[in-house]
């Protein structure tokens, strides 16, 4: 795999969220203060497949809090084809409703055009988030040494901590659409 180039520059769009979410108040209570209060910012990489929803998943259960804010990012090949396009983006609204549903976290969505490991990664770096969340297909090592990992890319050159979430049992095998 290539290294990351500082001066390499990307396409991307910001997915409109469904207006039915409403704004999230700051919290009203005295002893949530500090970090809490102020919240953080946590990538969570998606894309259709069942081990990315189980991340997602996985993350908005066990790591998100109330004042956060979650950045959906999903990396595809071409911001230019509108079929691509349109289903990443009901893929992004159906994630931030669910957010809102189950933490109650503020959501922003962006689709990224280029290598999906590198996309990630310069979300992070620009950023700047708490965490990176995403899924594993749980190859073993040498898979994904000869065939080539998203996770594992971002594991060796995110500047932010990755958290990759290896699929359980209940993950299966049908697509997030």
């Amino acid at each position: 795999m290539e290294t990351l180039k500082e001066e390499e520059e990307y396409n991307w769009r910001e997915v409109s969220l469904p207006a039915m979410i409403p704004v999230v108040s700051p919290p009203e209570l005295d002893r949530e203060t500090g970090e809490r209060r102020r919240g953080r910012d946590i990538i969570i990489a998606v894309d259709h497949g069942p081990n990315s929803k189980h991340a997602f998943d996985w993350a908005i259960t066990h790591l998100c809090r109330l004042a956060d804010t979650v950045h959906l990012v999903h990396a595809i090949s071409s911001i230019k084809n509108q079929i691509v396009y349109e289903t990443s983006q009901e893929l992004m609204e159906k994630l931030a409703v669910e957010a809102f549903q189950v933490a109650m976290v503020r959501t922003k969505a962006r689709i990224v055009e280029g290598d999906t490991g590198k996309a990630i990664c310069k979300e992070a770096e620009r950023l700047k988030p708490a965490a990176v969340v995403m899924g594993t297909k749980g190859r073993s090592l040498i898979q994904s040494v000869l065939q080539g990992s998203v996770s594992e890319y971002c594991f060796h050159n995110c500047k932010t901590a990755p958290i990759i979430i290896v699929p359980g049992k209940d993950a299966g095998e049908e697509s997030v659409l």
